[in-house]
């Protein structure tokens, strides 16, 4: 879902998107699939995201990375790839890196 929220957001300065059109969106998503384990959402991962949002006070657009955040740490994933670096940091246990230093 991120993924596809940042290449179908508009591109900068509107947005920090990728402007993709689904079409395109959706042909990364289908070769993407391919590579990675789908984890499913379970009901440990809500109460961790509410324990995460009042802990860190996260607010607005943000509870959807600290959803991410959620999930990733009920399911021991200790790394992400992303362009929010800064947004991920609040979280211990996780480890954000940039696209760029790959």
């Amino acid at each position: 879902m991120e993924f596809w929220s940042v290449c179908t957001r508009p591109k900068p300065p509107q947005s920090n998107g990728l402007g993709f059109s689904t079409a395109v969106a959706e042909r990364y998503v289908r070769f993407m699939e391919g590579f990675f384990t789908l984890l499913p959402d379970r009901p440990e991962i809500h109460t961790e995201w509410r324990r995460l949002t009042v802990t860190h006070e996260v607010t607005g657009r943000q509870v959807f990375d600290a959803r991410l955040a959620a999930s990733m740490l009920v399911h021991g994933v200790p790394q992400i790839l992303t362009f929010n670096v800064a947004d991920f940091q609040r979280y211990e246990g996780i480890d954000a890196i940039h696209p760029e230093d790959v």
